[in-house]
């Protein structure tokens, strides 16, 4: 037991070491590129959610205060469509990135929705020039640089993909497995 007790808190030590060890420098131009890795995993997430639920659970809301199932993914796509014009000075974004009609009744819907919500995504950061990533922007009160506005609604599409999990424990379901790994 005592060995199983030193050897844990080594590799507990060994862990904190390479954990606190600092980060390579990175500007905001060579992080374009995890950036666009995080809009990639966000999509295959939220779209292994729309295949795993029911359709006939995309109604179906988890509590009485929350979004129904197909209302929180659409939430978690959507907001590209709507900061993006704005804050990044990009093009309107194609209909179907705010068609809720279309997205909410049908799983072919809600994917179409999701995937036109990523495909101007990514349209978007491929094409920012790396001069306007440094300019800033107002982000509800807060001043930050363009580039870190990604990073805000990346934040914003975790939190909000995360809560759909009740929906799925509700009807003794597992979500899908997150794909990071």
């Amino acid at each position: 037991m005592r060995i199983r007790h030193v050897v844990t808190t080594a590799l507990l030590a060994g862990s904190a070491a390479v954990f606190a060890a600092p980060a390579p420098a990175q500007t905001p131009e060579s992080y374009r590129e995890v950036q666009m890795r995080m809009l990639r995993l966000q999509r295959r997430m939220l779209l292994s959610m729309v295949d795993s639920m029911p359709e006939r659970l995309y109604r179906d809301k988890a509590t009485p205060a929350q979004r129904d199932f197909a209302q929180q993914v659409a939430h978690a796509a959507m907001p590209f469509g709507m900061f993006l014009p704005r804050l990044m000075n990009a093009a309107q974004p194609p209909a179907a990135v705010m068609d809720t009609a279309a997205g909410y009744g049908s799983r072919a819907g809600l994917r179409s929705l999701v995937n036109a919500a990523y495909d101007y995504a990514e349209g978007v950061l491929q094409s920012q020039a790396a001069a306007d990533r440094e300019q800033v922007v107002n982000m509800f009160g807060n001043q930050i640089p363009r580039w870190q506005v990604w990073d805000e609604l990346h934040q914003h599409t975790i939190w909000t993909a995360g809560q759909v999990v009740a929906n799925f424990r509700k009807h003794g379901m597992a979500p899908p497995g997150f794909g990071f790994f």
